[in-house]
């Protein structure tokens, strides 16, 4: 299994998710620690190579922005509410710029 590392504050946007989204989330960072797939996701090549986007449906709709194509953790880089129909370019640019900061 592969460790979880959070970048800058991702971890705290995470903890601040209410409850039932934060249980999503992590249920599906810890399918993605173990080599499979998140149940709702699409690819963000916008962010980098291999970034991945986690959607979450409840009680609004949330985004985890991870990676986990490097061998030693799953990098999260961006954990967020999403109020519009497109993620904004705001999120994808912070995303981008921890991507980077990892060595992405």
């Amino acid at each position: 299994m592969k460790a979880i590392q959070f970048i800058d504050s991702s971890r705290d946007d995470l903890s601040a998710f209410p409850d039932a989204a934060r249980r999503v989330a992590g249920f599906n960072l810890w399918k993605v620690q173990n080599g499979r797939m998140p149940a709702d996701w699409k690819p963000l090549p916008a962010v980098g190579p291999g970034a991945m986007e986690i959607r979450i449906h409840v009680g609004g709709a949330w985004r985890v922005i991870y990676v986990a194509k490097f061998d030693d953790a799953v990098y999260v880089l961006h954990a967020f509410q999403k109020k519009t129909q497109k993620t904004s370019q705001d999120d994808i640019t912070l995303a981008a710029h921890r991507y980077r900061q990892i060595g992405g």
